[in-house]
C-alpha cells in the first residue's frame, strides 16, 4: 500500500501549540484537486499544503476544508520547515516553489528561523461596504482592498482585540476575508501594529496568524509608519509574531516553526 507522509507544522511559532497548524503533504507526484481537496477537508486545519518534486525545486498547492486558494503564507514556511527538517532539503540550501501566485522563495536564517518572499501586492482605498461596519460591531477608521481582501484600521489595539465579529454577516460580503489591523499600543515592546483575520467565506473563521495578510499589512503599515521592515502581531488565541520586510513589490516575512505531528496517510 502506498502512503503519503503528512505533518502538522505549528508556523510563525516558537514553541508547540502557538502560531498556525498547517498540515504538509509529501507527494510523490500530482494528485487531482478532487482528492487534495478532500484530504483537507479530512485533516480540517486552516490550510492544507501538498508539496511534490518539481524540477528545480517543488510544486506547492494549498487547499482550506472548503476550496483551494491563491497564496497562503504560513503553509508556505511550514512546507519549507518540513522538507528542511525531513531532510529532503539541505540544510543551508533555498528552496523554490511553483505556485498558482508565481514561483516563491524560501531560505532559513542563522538563528534557525524562516524566510519566504511572497508577493507584496497593492492597497487601493475604498468606501466602507454596507454592513461591514454592523458585521464588525465597530467603526472602521480606514479601509482598503487589496486582492480578494479587505483591510480594516481601527482606532487602536483595544478595539483590535475586542472584537466579536458576526461571522456569518462577514461571510456574505464580497471578500475572500477580512483583515482588521491597529498601531500597536506603546507598551507592546518591539511590535508595530497588532492584527486580527477573518476568512468564513473560504471555512475559517478566524484565522490563527495569516502569512499572506501580513503582505497587505505591510503594505499598509509601512506608509503610515515611514518604515519598510516591521513586526506584526496576531492577536489571535493562540497568536504569533511575523517580521515583514518590503523589497518593491516582494514582502518577506520571517518566522519559527515547530512539528508537533508526524503521520502516514492511507487513503
Amino acid at each position: 500500500m502506498t502512503t503519503t507522509p503528512c505533518f502538522t507544522v505549528d508556523a510563525f511559532a516558537d514553541a508547540p501549540f502557538r502560531g498556525n497548524p498547517a498540515a504538509v503533504c509529501l507527494l510523490a507526484a500530482p494528485k487531482p484537486a478532487k482528492w487534495l481537496q478532500a484530504v483537507a477537508a479530512e485533516l480540517n486545519l486552516s490550510e492544507t499544503a501538498f508539496v511534490t518534486p518539481k524540477k528545480g525545486g517543488f510544486g506547492l498547492r494549498w487547499f482550506t476544508p472548503v476550496c483551494e486558494v491563491d497564496l497562503c503564507g504560513h503553509a508556505t514556511l511550514a512546507a519549507a520547515h518540513v522538507l528542511w527538517s525531513e531532510g529532503l532539503v539541505r540544510a543551508g540550501e533555498s528552496i523554490r516553489f511553483a505556485t498558482s501566485s508565481g514561483a516563491l522563495m524560501a531560505a532559513r536564517d542563522a538563528d534557525g528561523r524562516i524566510a519566504i518572499d511572497l508577493p507584496a501586492g497593492a492597497l487601493r482605498p475604498v468606501k466602507v461596504p454596507a454592513g461591514l461596519a454592523k458585521a464588525l460591531g465597530c467603526k472602521p477608521v480606514d479601509v482598503c482592498r487589496g486582492g480578494d481582501d479587505l483591510l480594516v484600521a481601527l482606532r487602536d489595539e483595544r478595539a483590535v482585540a475586542g472584537l466579536d465579529p458576526d461571522l456569518a454577516a462577514l461571510a456574505r460580503l464580497p471578500f475572500r476575508g477580512v483583515i482588521v489591523t491597529a498601531r500597536a499600543a506603546k507598551g507592546r515592546r518591539g511590535v508595530d501594529f497588532v492584527s486580527r483575520c477573518f476568512y468564513p467565506a473560504v471555512g475559517v473563521p478566524e484565522d490563527p496568524v495569516t502569512g499572506s495578510a501580513h503582505c497587505a499589512l505591510g503594505v499598509y503599515w509601512a506608509v503610515e509608519l515611514a518604515k519598510t521592515t516591521l513586526r506584526g502581531f496576531q492577536a489571535s488565541a493562540r497568536g504569533g509574531h511575523v517580521d515583514v520586510t518590503l523589497r518593491g513589490d516582494r514582502a518577506v516575512l520571517r518566522g519559527g516553526a515547530v512539528t508537533v505531528v508526524r503521520s502516514e496517510l492511507l487513503a
